[in-house]
């Protein structure tokens, strides 16, 4: 196992997960990402490995919504998490001042699907929002 799959597990463990394999390999790989993606032209972040148990820690993430794991977000308010409560985790947004899951909106199945549909998609503000095809 490499250093960045030790760090990789190390994390997991903390949040009591495992990580979907298509966002193990872009830690493994790209590690993060912050820009405008065209053309939807929205901002997107992927935080880094380094960086999620003190940005889960910091806004007290599980104890609002257990079960999720923050990993990035629009550079604002929003917040891009996996919602571990499922078997296979969503990704969804939640507002950093909201108080539970009511207001989590889904953005794609899985991180491979989200990378792949947001150049067209953006994101998606609320549930009416229609799902790529």
């Amino acid at each position: 196992m490499s250093s960045n799959d030790d760090r990789i597990a190390q994390v997991e463990h903390h949040f009591g997960v495992r990580f979907p394999q298509d966002y193990r390999d872009f830690l493994a790989t790209t590690g993060s990402l912050s820009r405008f993606v065209p053309p939807a032209d929205d901002f997107l972040v992927i935080d880094a490995l380094e960086e999620l148990i003190g940005i889960n820690e910091a806004g007290e993430f599980q104890s609002r919504f257990p079960g999720a794991v923050v990993i990035g977000g629009d550079g604002g308010r929003e917040l891009l998490a996996y919602d571990f409560r499922q078997e296979t985790p969503p990704l969804v947004t939640l507002d950093v001042s909201a108080e539970n899951w009511s207001s989590a909106i889904h953005q794609a199945a899985s991180f491979s699907a989200l990378l792949e549909q947001f150049p067209r998609t953006g994101w998606k503000w609320d549930e009416s929002d229609p799902s790529p095809s």
